[in-house]
Parts: C-alpha cells; sequence; structure tokens
C-alpha cells in the first residue's frame, strides 16, 4: 500500500508538470526576452521539400522508362534501368496522385513537411504571444523584442508561403484568389488537443502572409544573431523573401526595389554578391564541395535552413534522377550552346557535380550542394541523423527574379543585362587554374547570341509563346516581344534550382503544361496548365481529422486509414561513401 501510494504521488508530481513549456513562456522581466530569442532558434522547419517538390517537376526521369542517354557522346538508343523506387510513396507523387502510403515521420514526405511547416507556425506563434502580452502591459518594447518579433513575423510568413506554394493552386490574381481553395493562416497558439480549421480562399491566405512580411520587414534586425546569422531572418534574407513573393503574385516593382536592396544596382556590386566559384579550389571529396555551397560565411548565401533530411541520397541510385532528356534540358549538357563549346558545361565540373555515364550506362547527375552531414547519436552503433542544409536565398537566384521583374516590366535590355550577369559573373569567379583550363571552352553570352538562341526551334526550355500564363489568370500575359528572354529565364532558373525544389513553384505559377512518362511501355501522365493535381495533396492523417482535400479527385475516405509509425525513420546511418 505504501509503494501504492508513493506511486500516485510521483504520477502526480508528474501530471502537475506543463506538457509543453512553451505554453507557458512569459516576460516577466528584461531577463526573460533572452527565452524568447532562444525559442525563435528552435522554429525554423526542419523537414526539406525540395524532393516532393522535385519529384513533383519536369526534373527527373523514370530510370524504369526507357530514354536516350544523359550524354550526347553515347549511342542515342533508349534504354531502361531497373532501379528500385527508394519508397512507395515516391512513385504515387511521380504519377502526379496522393502519397497514400506516405507517414509524418517518413524523411522529406509530405507529410514531414506539413508537420514542420505548422510546427514552425506554432512556435512562431508562442513566441509573439509573450511578446504581446508583455506589450499590452504597458511596456516598451527593447530593440530585442522588436527584432524577435519581426523574425517571428517573417518566419510565420515562410512557413504559410512555402506551404501554400506545396498545397494549394496557383496564385491567379486578387479577385480570382478568393474562390480557389487555401490554407488557414494560424495566428494563435494552439490550446485544444484536436484543433479544427477551415482552409479558406487564396486571397485571404495572400493577404495575410504579405501582412507578415510587411510587417516584419519593418523591425527586421541581427542584433539578436551573433556568429549566426544566415540561419535566421536577416536583413537581407528579409527582402530577398519579399522580392520573391512579390514575383509570385506579380508586383513587380516592388520585386525590383527589394532584390536592389540586397543586390545594389550597379554590376559591379552585384558581382560582388554572387557565388565565388574560385571557392571551390582546393576542393577534393563530396563534403569539402558541400560545405562550400552551404556555406554560411558565402555572400551568395543569404538564408540557410538545417533540415532532417535524405535528400542526397534519394537522389542518386535509385528510380528517380537526373537523367536522360532530362538531365540534357535541365544541367544544359549540350553541344549547340552559344556559352560554351563541346557538350558538358563547366560549372557542372567546378562544383563536384558530374554525368556519371559510362558507354550505354546512365547513372544520372549528382550535386553537391545538397550534400549530406551526419550527426552521431551513437558512434559505437553507428546511427544518427541526417542532415542537409538547404539554401532558402540566395543572391544567384534572387538576380534571376529580378530579372524576371524587368522582362515582365518591359525592360528587356535590362532583364538581358541581369542574365549576362548571373551567368558571365561565374566564370569571371573562377581561379586562375580554372580560368586557364575552361578558357577554350567557355564563350561570354551576350544579347545577340541570347536572342538567337532562344527564339531557335529546338532549343530546350523555349517556347513560340507563353500562351499557357493566361490559363492561371487573364491578366497574366507575356508579351510577344518578351517571349525570347523568358526562354532564356526559363533556361537558367531551372539550372540555378536544380536539387532545390523551386522548378516545381515555377511550373506553376507560369502554368507551364509538362509531363511524366512512367514504366517500361512510357505510360504518359500529363500535368495540363490548370489541372488541380498542381497542388499537392494535403497528408492523408491532415485529411483524416476533418481538413478540406486539395483535390476533387480523391475518393478514398482518409479516415478509414490505420496510422502506422516507421520506427527506422528516426534513426539513421550514414551514408556509404
Amino acid at each position: 500500500m505504501a509503494l501504492a501510494m508513493f506511486a500516485l504521488t510521483a504520477c502526480s508530481d508528474f501530471l502537475d508538470q506543463p506538457a509543453d513549456e512553451r505554453t507557458e513562456i512569459k516576460i516577466t522581466s528584461e531577463a526573460d526576452e533572452d527565452k524568447v530569442v532562444m525559442l525563435l532558434n528552435t522554429a525554423y522547419p526542419t523537414a526539406n521539400y525540395a524532393w516532393v517538390a522535385e519529384l513533383s517537376s519536369d526534373n527527373l526521369t523514370d530510370n524504369q522508362c526507357p530514354h536516350l542517354p544523359s550524354n550526347p557522346n553515347d549511342k542515342q538508343i533508349k534504354t531502361h534501368y531497373n532501379y528500385a523506387s527508394y519508397a512507395k510513396w515516391q512513385d504515387e507523387i511521380f504519377r502526379f496522385e496522393p502519397a497514400a502510403s506516405a507517414v509524418v515521420d517518413d524523411y522529406d514526405s509530405p507529410g514531414s513537411v506539413w508537420s514542420q511547416l505548422w510546427g514552425s507556425v506554432a512556435t512562431c506563434n508562442y513566441a509573439l504571444k509573450a511578446i504581446d502580452e508583455w506589450e499590452a502591459q504597458g511596456h516598451t518594447l527593447s530593440s530585442k523584442l522588436l527584432a524577435a518579433r519581426a523574425e517571428a513575423k517573417l518566419l510565420r510568413a515562410y512557413s504559410h508561403f512555402i506551404a501554400a506554394n506545396l498545397f494549394c493552386p496557383a496564385y491567379k490574381d486578387s479577385v480570382a484568389n478568393k474562390s480557389v481553395i487555401g490554407l488557414p493562416y494560424v495566428t494563435e497558439p494552439e490550446t485544444k488537443l484536436v484543433q479544427s480549421y477551415d482552409r479558406g480562399n487564396l486571397a485571404d491566405l495572400y493577404k495575410n502572409i504579405q501582412a507578415d512580411l510587411e510587417d516584419g520587414l519593418k523591425h527586421v534586425s541581427e542584433i539578436n544573431y551573433g556568429v549566426a546569422g544566415k540561419y535566421h531572418f536577416n536583413v537581407n534574407a528579409a527582402h530577398a523573401f519579399a522580392a520573391r513573393f512579390y514575383l509570385y503574385i506579380r508586383n513587380y516593382e516592388k520585386v525590383i526595389e527589394h532584390a536592389d536592396a540586397v543586390l545594389g544596382t550597379s554590376d559591379e556590386r552585384t558581382a560582388k554578391m554572387l557565388l565565388d566559384y574560385s571557392s571551390f579550389e582546393g576542393c577534393t571529396y563530396l563534403e569539402d564541395f558541400s560545405r562550400k555551397w552551404q556555406d554560411p560565411k558565402a555572400v551568395n548565401n543569404l538564408m540557410l535552413v538545417c533540415t532532417n533530411s535524405i535528400l542526397m541520397r534519394m537522389a542518386f541510385g535509385y528510380r528517380y534522377s537526373y537523367a536522360g532528356e532530362k538531365c540534357q534540358e535541365t544541367m544544359m549538357v549540350r553541344s549547340n550552346s552559344p556559352m560554351w563549346s563541346g557538350y558538358i558545361c563547366p560549372p557542372q565540373s567546378i562544383v563536384n557535380g558530374s554525368l556519371f555515364s559510362n558507354s550505354s550506362h546512365d547513372y544520372g547527375f549528382f550535386s553537391s550542394k545538397i550534400g549530406e552531414e551526419f550527426e552521431y547519436s551513437d558512434k559505437i552503433a553507428g546511427i544518427g541523423y541526417p542532415h542537409v542544409v538547404q539554401r532558402a536565398f540566395t543572391c544567384a537566384n534572387l538576380l534571376l527574379e529580378r530579372a524576371e521583374a524587368k522582362i515582365m516590366t518591359g525592360q528587356y535590355a535590362e532583364g538581358a543585362k541581369d542574365i549576362m550577369l548571373y551567368w558571365n559573373s561565374a566564370y569571371d569567379s573562377f581561379c586562375e587554374k580554372d580560368k586557364l583550363a575552361y578558357s577554350k571552352y567557355v564563350k561570354p553570352l551576350t544579347e545577340e547570341n541570347l536572342v538567337a538562341y532562344y527564339s531557335k526551334d529546338g532549343t530546350p526550355n523555349s517556347f513560340k509563346d507563353w500562351s499557357f500564363t493566361t490559363c492561371v489568370s487573364d491578366s497574366f500575359k507575356v508579351k510577344s516581344e518578351a517571349v525570347v528572354y523568358m526562354n532564356c529565364l526559363n533556361d537558367m532558373r531551372r539550372y540555378e534550382t536544380a536539387f532545390e525544389g523551386l522548378r516545381f513553384f515555377d511550373l506553376k505559377r507560369w502554368g507551364m503544361p509538362y509531363k511524366h512518362d512512367i514504366g517500361l511501355d512510357a505510360t504518359e501522365y500529363k500535368m495540363e496548365s490548370n489541372s488541380p493535381k498542381r497542388a499537392l495533396e494535403l497528408p492523408w492523417e491532415t485529411l483524416a481529422s476533418g481538413m478540406e482535400s486539395s483535390r476533387p479527385e480523391v475518393k478514398e475516405d482518409p479516415a478509414t486509414r490505420r496510422m502506422t509509425l516507421n520506427p527506422s525513420s528516426f534513426i539513421y546511418k550514414p551514408a556509404k561513401k
């Protein structure tokens, strides 16, 4: 009886403790301000959306489907390879179907991305509530709390923005969006075990994202970050986010304004902000190259997010990869380019990216920019957690976003100037050894050869017109004079954002049609400009809780499914060298 009484007392003491101490965060003095700042360190989403988006884009080849080799020097005979899928849910997504076999704890799955995005929002809301309560008591917010509130609002907007571009239809226009399904914009901490939300419409979702973004920009500061500023919403990252947001809603003047705030307006200043390819000199191993890509000291990197991800492992040696014609289109493996002679684009070699081709064997392309860092939880057992540092915003991508804004406002020469700066500055920053090695292959991109190449029939990523944008909105029109420049921009953006998932966002916001050829019989799965499948389906666990589906064609009742966990996904062994 005494033991029982002791057990009950101990149990009672345990239950008296809050289940989540974040719900108890309160600022009672200036000494508590650091608690809010430290809480925001945990607020960044740790799931990586890149592979889900890559599978949903036009970048990957099904190796089981007959295709030509990536290497133009190989015999141009269609063949296929029986590489296994990494997971069944990846087959489902590649067929543009809901990932019905995935669970929330699967690395890089839609469920893990969804869970982490809303976890990020929840953490931001706890921080904002503590700050708001302190201010409501009549206290003037310190510069530390003003910066923390700005960071929380920017991050809350960013997490909703990524969720919108994955799980919602494309942004149309301010009027049409009112009848397009959106997502809830969550601004309060959850206090119930099960909280129901109405998805609302896309107009309200983007309106709320914009409000948080603009509010965050007012007081964004780097005073709380110390030496880890690139892992937070610093000032430049906030402007880069603003530029991307306004590009997606087609407010082009704002895009240019925020891009200029980071890149400046002179070519000399902008070139210094781009990737310095000479930094790769002396790199030997994959880890060396990866750390240069993901280096927080690199001026090109504006914001980095450390994710729990096996992206690097899934991208090579499995059924879906950068291979065949898709690799040629994405990675510019061409023999008729005005920018180089030969068929392999020189930048591929200097970033330790190469085509793994041998005769008729085509293994695809791999980039070291998604290299993995492994965190050991038990070195003796050889297990732990894989991490991939995601480059959320870079100057190179920002420059191409500014180029698009200029092209769409009729500033064709200025847009071409930005594109040429993006490409030509790469060679200019080569170390002397690489310049000597590549000087006979590389040619500068000029507006003359840009126009000639991207107006020619058969040039990859090029179209005679961009009328598909009107399927997104009647107001979204690309003028005939802009087509050649948009073709070039499309080519450059596809190359620049490879392995990062942003290609899927571009395809969606432009309404660009594409398809996947799957299996030995090359079954064609089309993605039309206005297809509801452009919105990824919500995880089935979320649908089971009662949230409305993104896709009306879904027939299965997810509530009848049994939730299962995959314990093996909680621990991982490092990738083999």
